[in-house]
C-alpha cells in the first residue's frame, strides 16, 4: 500500500486486515504530575505525538481518574508505571457502597478527562485516531474500594450490584462524552477478569453484564474500539468475544502469542508485539527484534504494533524510536 495512507487510513486497514507495507504502531506510558489537568495532560500527549509520530494515541489520564468525584485520594509516589497511589479509598465496608451515587460525566475530575479529549483533537485534526482509556465498572469498583470489593460482592452481594449499576451509568455517559468530544473510540481496561481474583461465575454476574453496556456505547459510534485483557491467568476467551475492533494484552509477558490470539478470534485485530517492561532496559537493537518477531508471526496482517500494558516511565526515547522505526521498516 501507499505511503500516502494517512494515520487513520492505516490503522482502519490494518483492523480489517487488508494488505499493509507496514503495521500501524503506538506506545503510550503515564505522564506523573502532568496528568492533574485536561491542559497539562493535553500539552504531555501533544509532546508525546509530536516526538514519535504514532499512528494513533492512547490517552493516559491517571488511572484512578475514575474514582475521584466519588471521593477518592492520591498522589504519586515515584511507581515505575507512572500510577498514583491512593492515600484514601471511598468504600472500605459493604454498607459504603450505598454512597456511590451517580455523578455528572462532564464536571468534575470527569471532566478533565473528556476535555482533555477535545484539546488534543482540537489540535491534531482528524487523521490521527484517539482512545479514550475507559476502566470496566468492576476495575472502577476495585479501584474505590483497595479491592475490598471482592469479599463484598460475596458477603453482600446487592450492594455491590446496586453500586456497580451506577459506575456503568457513569462510565457509559463518559464514554460518550469522550466520543462527542472527538475520541475515535475508547481502550476498554478490565483489572479483575482473572481467577487470581474472580470465578468465572462470578465474573458472569459482576463483571460482563456491566462490561457490554459501556462496550456498547463505544462500538455504536467508533470505527476503533480496544479491548485490554490485563494480568496472568485472564479471562482471555470471554474479553476476546467482547465487541471491539481490536485486543491488546501482555503478549511477550503472559500469553497467548499473537498467532494464536488472532487465530482463536478471527473478527479482531492484536495491538501487540512489545515487552512493555522489558523495553526500558533492551537495547535499541533488541526492541527492533521483538518488532520485527512480531510482524513476522502475524504476517503483517491485523496487527497494530504496542506494548501489552503502558510503557514504564524511565523507558529510553532511543528505544520507543527503535519501535516505531522497526514497524515502519518495508518487509
Amino acid at each position: 500500500m501507499s505511503e500516502q495512507l494517512t494515520a487513520r487510513e492505516r490503522v482502519q486497514a490494518a483492523l480489517h486486515g487488508e494488505a499493509l507495507d507496514h503495521p500501524p504502531v503506538s506506545l503510550w506510558r503515564h505522564f506523573p504530575e502532568r496528568d492533574q489537568s485536561a491542559a497539562d495532560l493535553a500539552l504531555a500527549t501533544l509532546e508525546w505525538q509530536q516526538q514519535f509520530q504514532l499512528d494513533f494515541i492512547k490517552l493516559m489520564p491517571p488511572g484512578d481518574y475514575a474514582t475521584i468525584d466519588w471521593g477518592a485520594v492520591s498522589e504519586f509516589q515515584g511507581a515505575p508505571g507512572g500510577t498514583r497511589t491512593t492515600t484514601h479509598y471511598p468504600v472500605s465496608a459493604p454498607e459504603d457502597w450505598s454512597a456511590i451515587k451517580p455523578v455528572p460525566a462532564t464536571a468534575g475530575f470527569n471532566a478533565h478527562v473528556v476535555e482533555t479529549c477535545r484539546l488534543v483533537r482540537q489540535a491534531l485534526g482528524p487523521d490521527i485516531p484517539i482512545l479514550q482509556t475507559v476502566f470496566s465498572p468492576l476495575t472502577i469498583a476495585h479501584k474505590l474500594s483497595a479491592g475490598r470489593v471482592l469479599d463484598h460482592l460475596r458477603s453482600d452481594p446487592d450492594a455491590v450490584l446496586s453500586a456497580l449499576e451506577v459506575i456503568r451509568d457513569v462510565t457509559v455517559e463518559l464514554t460518550k462524552a469522550s466520543l462527542a468530544a472527538g475520541a475515535s473510540g475508547v481502550f476498554f481496561a478490565s483489572q479483575c477478569a482473572t481467577s487470581d481474583m474472580l470465578t468465572p461465575e462470578e465474573y458472569a454476574i459482576f463483571g460482563t453484564p456491566f462490561d457490554l453496556p459501556v462496550l456498547a456505547a463505544a462500538i455504536d459510534n467508533s470505527e476503533f474500539t480496544l479491548v485490554h485483557i490485563h494480568g496472568t491467568n485472564a479471562f482471555f476467551d470471554v474479553l476476546a468475544e467482547y465487541p471491539a475492533h481490536a485486543l491488546n494484552w501482555h503478549d511477550r509477558r503472559v500469553g497467548p502469542a499473537i498467532p494464536t490470539a488472532l487465530s482463536a478470534h478471527p473478527a479482531k485485530a492484536a495491538v501487540a508485539g512489545i515487552d512493555e517492561h522489558g523495553i526500558a532496559s533492551m537495547t535499541p537493537d533488541d526492541v527492533r527484534a521483538q518488532v520485527l518477531d512480531a510482524r513476522a508471526s502475524a504476517g503483517d496482517r491485523r496487527l497494530l504494533i504496542g506494548t501489552g500494558c503502558v510503557a514504564l516511565v524511565a523507558t529510553p526515547a532511543a528505544n520507543i524510536r527503535a519501535a516505531v522505526a522497526a514497524a515502519r521498516e518495508t518487509r
